[in-house]
């Protein structure tokens, strides 16, 4: 070989090694970053921290309690006793207050979802869909956004019901449909794209009457999940009698997620064996969960209160939350 030809060798092999050294440079800058971001995101999200009860949960065990938002407190009372944290709360939220933050946090510290049920009481529906009130929705917006984890957002609940300002006989099923569209373009608009659009509503009654809710109905496009609201009144309901004709006309509009988003059963309709029934009825038609709506209202006491009932729920619970098998998902009940 020439000295030529062996300094040309030399250069060569400068430059593989010096291709090697930047390739590895590099690697330890990228592996650095990606460390560092990790880390900052387990700073900005709080909710990463461990449930006090952890759950490998494939389904949405949910509660209410009446202090929430404002506290947490009776949420942990109620995991407690129950043997497992709930993953998914819920809080009632007037029309105009902003977003609780604080409380949602807390819900994601504890492994659960926040469900937000926003009511507009005794304010115009057709002053919303004209953009009215855009101000206060985008403030929302850009607070739920910021949030980044998932929030469920109902907009007024059992409209198909006759007892609200929203609903049946008091605000056309059209203008309800056109205020629910215009909430959700706002915040895609904004970016919110973390919000979860909830469509509640109340389980059919033709003795009182609640209609079907056909007519209120935005639109597939507008709606993320389902959600029935239903209680048991009376020992000799069960789960396919309150809800299996609500379930089967929901099914004829849309099959997004379906969950029962309100529900109870007072003493005096045997809790225990309701608690087991609904248990039961969610597994039978595949539902995603519930909520316990877990509070004393309407000279009903919904709260769980007798060992007997609590023992029920955590029985049920435990097997409820369970991984899921090696099968196939259950397929909803057609009926």
């Amino acid at each position: 070989m020439t000295l030529r030809d062996t300094r040309t060798a030399a250069r060569r092999s400068s430059r593989k090694r010096k291709s090697r050294t930047t390739k590895y440079v590099s690697f330890v800058i990228c592996a650095v970053v990606v460390i560092c971001a990790a880390s900052a995101l387990a700073i900005v999200r709080p909710w990463a921290s461990t449930s006090i009860h952890p759950t490998n949960a494939v389904q949405y065990l949910g509660v209410y309690q009446p202090d929430a938002p404002h506290t947490y407190s009776s949420i942990d009372g109620f995991a407690h006793a129950i043997g497992r944290q709930p993953n998914l709360v819920s809080y009632y939220s007037p029309w105009l207050e902003p977003f609780q933050v604080r409380f949602a946090t807390l819900a994601a510290q504890h492994g659960a979802e926040t469900v937000v049920q926003i009511d507009p009481k005794n304010v115009s529906l057709a002053r919303i869909a004209a953009g009215h009130y855009d101000a206060y929705l985008r403030s929302y917006a850009a607070a739920v956004r910021a949030f980044r984890a998932k929030v469920v957002l109902s907009f007024g609940h059992e409209m198909n019901g006759s007892w609200y300002s929203w609903g049946y006989k008091h605000t056309p099923s059209a203008t309800f449909v056109t205020a629910w569209r215009h909430i959700v373009t706002v915040f895609r608009a904004m970016g919110a794209k973390n919000a979860v659009w909830l469509w509640t509503v109340n389980v059919i009654n033709k003795s009182i009457p609640i209609p079907a809710p056909d007519s209120w109905w935005p639109g597939s496009s507008y709606v993320d999940w389902v959600g029935i609201d239903g209680y048991y009144y009376e020992s000799s309901q069960n789960f396919a009698q309150l809800f299996g004709p609500t379930i089967a006309d929901v099914l004829a509009l849309t099959h997004d997620p379906l969950l029962i988003a309100e529900t109870g059963a007072p003493p005096s309709a045997n809790q225990p064996a309701k608690i087991n029934d609904l248990f039961a009825g969610i597994r039978t038609y595949g539902l995603s969960g519930f909520l316990w709506f877990d509070e004393n209202t309407q000279g009903r006491a919904w709260r769980i209160s007798s060992p007997n009932a609590f023992a029920a729920f955590r029985r049920d619970a435990k097997a409820f939350m369970k991984p899921p098998s090696t099968s196939a998902t259950p397929r909803r009940a057609s009926s």
